[in-house]
């Protein structure tokens, strides 16, 4: 199973080394910019109005997310057995991850937990598949296409949905808007809200007590966000970069031996780097936004946070 996991993802590699590569012979791709990667140029132009409703390749990731998060737990429900295979086990490790620890373990009363679990392990879910399709390259790259038996077919390339802010911060606004609703309603507007000035402090530093709580709770609309974006972002650059420089470095100075030296070097760092996001990265960041959104869930219903 591991040797599977390991080829697919070194030959998904070789078809993002081999689209710049291509492009390169076709001296498409003199000027390689990983940032350009993350463009979002409109393959399906939608205008309403002022309203710009295009389709981009980042609705086309989310779509495609989406799709695997309800056709995998759908296919999983219904195809459970008494003897689990190695995905219905993968499936039920991962179920028992967010109803036990994530959910129960950071929203206290039990009923609330249940209502939420729901949520907190869909968020798991789809972050997770939007991280581990934007590893899988895609023919997404239309600023460099390449010519095959006469089409233009767009080259291999990486992107990922939630390397674009756009998308962890809306994720981030509905669990921020989600956990103060919540807390609302199981203590009541004023009774929540005095919670902000912990017990024992009055008087005129209470104010500015406050104040300063409100600004962290402001704060959790960038860090939460920002953490996803930058993480995801930083690692698809750093794979982009080094794929990218076997690429550009070739035909340097230094000649042509010694730029496909350097170029395998870098090549093999790409590899390493990309290993490291598909095996660590992208579970992680999933884990993490997903259980930070239960914690704030907890604390807002918690007596005293």
């Amino acid at each position: 199973m591991r040797a599977r996991l390991l080829a697919g993802s070194l030959g998904a590699l070789s078809l993002l080394l081999a689209s710049p590569a291509a492009a390169f012979a076709l001296e498409t791709n003199k000027e390689f910019k990983p940032q350009n990667e993350f463009k979002l140029d409109p393959l399906v132009p939608i205008e309403l109005g002022p309203v710009d409703l295009s389709i981009t390749k980042a609705v086309i990731y989310l779509l495609l997310a989406s799709i695997a998060t309800c056709v995998t737990m759908v296919y999983i429900a219904r195809r459970m057995e008494g003897r689990p295979n190695r995905v219905q086990t993968a499936v039920e490790a991962a179920y028992d991850l967010t109803s036990t620890q994530m959910t129960r373990g950071n929203i206290g009363p039990p009923a609330i937990a249940a209502r939420w679990f729901p949520f907190i392990a869909t968020l798991f879910f789809f972050i997770w598949f939007n991280n581990m399709i934007g590893y899988i390259p895609l023919p997404t790259n239309s600023e460099h296409p390449l010519e095959i038996l006469g089409l233009q077919i767009p080259a291999f390339a990486l992107y990922a949905a939630t390397a674009n802010i756009s998308v962890p911060l809306a994720l981030t606004l509905v669990v921020w808007f989600s956990y103060h609703v919540e807390g609302i309603k199981a203590k009541g507007v004023k009774k929540y809200f005095k919670g902000w000035i912990p017990a024992g402090v009055g008087g005129k530093i209470a104010p500015f007590v406050f104040i300063i709580e409100v600004l962290s709770q402001l704060v959790r609309l960038v860090s939460l966000s920002a953490r996803l974006f930058a993480n995801i972002l930083a690692g698809h650059l750093l794979i982009l970069l080094m794929a990218g420089g076997m690429v550009v470095l070739l035909g340097v100075s230094i000649g042509l031996i010694g730029s496909v030296i350097l170029g395998i070097f870098t090549g093999g760092i790409a590899i390493l780097f990309y290993l490291f996001e598909v095996g660590l990265v992208a579970s992680l960041q999933a884990y993490i936004f997903a259980t930070l959104s239960a914690i704030y869930l907890g604390e807002a219903v918690a007596e005293e946070h």
